[in-house]
């Protein structure tokens, strides 16, 4: 009887997931699927488009081979200097929002004013935004100039390395910008931690200190772990990726291919990501 009220149970949450699921699976079956699949075609394709059709004749790895190891540019001149960006701006962002949901989450007065004005420009501001943004200079920090951190910067480390922190410098307004999510997904995981927690830790004698890492920061893990794979995937389509528009330049047979084989980077990105949360929370599995 309780192994037929198991199974039961097991059912109707699986039953629960899927119902819940299904939105999302029937779009991307209808308006998803077949494009995703149809541009893995055209990547083994020469494609030739004109105004009446398009022409494909299969020409199997070549796309892959021309990209990976026959003219470099194509992926190498862009990918390499983008992910050496993305190293600084991963942690930047992931650290920044944490501390702004931390202050954010403190009871003062215009506290709901400022919670929106940091998720404001998640709403308002495109691609198209940002990137006139960007071009126009905006978005510097003013002490960089007037201090000449970008020639510190320069002088202690290696170009392959300050090119990019200088660049992120440039734009560290527009990238604390985009931290908009990441605080409200941190807001929604502190709040999920109780307030007796606190309170038993300060009757014991602790400080805010030891309250962060001994309390806040282990209940965050997977909030810090969520953001981690958001971060990851939106500054991997942010619309000054490079290698987007290098994309937007290819033709249609060798674009799709490029798109595959970044698809295979932001994978590998996302299991390294997998693969350290896993180890980070093996303790805490450990002890239950």
């Amino acid at each position: 009887m309780k192994n037929r009220l198991r199974m039961n149970s097991s059912l109707t949450e699986y039953l629960e997931g899927t119902l819940f699921i299904a939105p999302w699976l029937i779009g991307f079956l209808v308006f998803m699927a077949f494009p995703i699949g149809y541009s893995l075609f055209m990547s083994f394709q020469n494609v030739t488009i004109t105004a009446s059709s398009t022409t494909t004749e299969f020409i199997g790895w070549t796309h892959y081979r021309t990209i990976l190891f026959e003219n470099g540019s194509i992926l190498y001149n862009d990918l390499l200097p983008f992910l050496r960006q993305a190293l600084f701006m991963i942690p930047i962002i992931v650290i920044f929002a944490l501390l702004i949901a931390m202050m954010l989450n403190q009871p003062f007065a215009g506290r709901t004013l400022f919670r929106a004005i940091f998720f404001l420009p998640v709403i308002l501001a495109t691609g198209e935004v940002v990137k006139e943004f960007l071009m126009q200079g905006e978005g510097e920090l003013g002490f960089m100039a007037k201090y000449n951190v970008s020639g510190i910067i320069g002088a202690y480390l290696s170009p392959t390395w300050s090119t990019p922190l200088i660049s992120i410098l440039n734009s560290f307004v527009l990238i604390l910008w985009y931290s908009g999510v990441q605080i409200l997904i941190f807001l929604g995981g502190r709040q999920t931690i109780s307030n007796s927690a606190y309170e038993a830790a300060r009757i014991d004698g602790a400080g805010p200190w030891e309250t962060f890492w001994k309390i806040t920061l282990p209940a965050m893990t997977p909030f810090i772990f969520l953001n981690m794979i958001y971060t990851v995937v939106d500054l991997f389509t942010f619309p000054t990726n490079p290698i987007l528009q290098r994309v937007r330049e290819s033709e249609y047979g060798q674009y799709s291919a490029l798109i595959w084989i970044y698809f295979a980077i932001i994978s590998v990105f996302l299991t390294i990501i997998f693969y350290v949360f896993h180890l980070a929370t093996k303790p805490q599995r450990a002890a239950r």
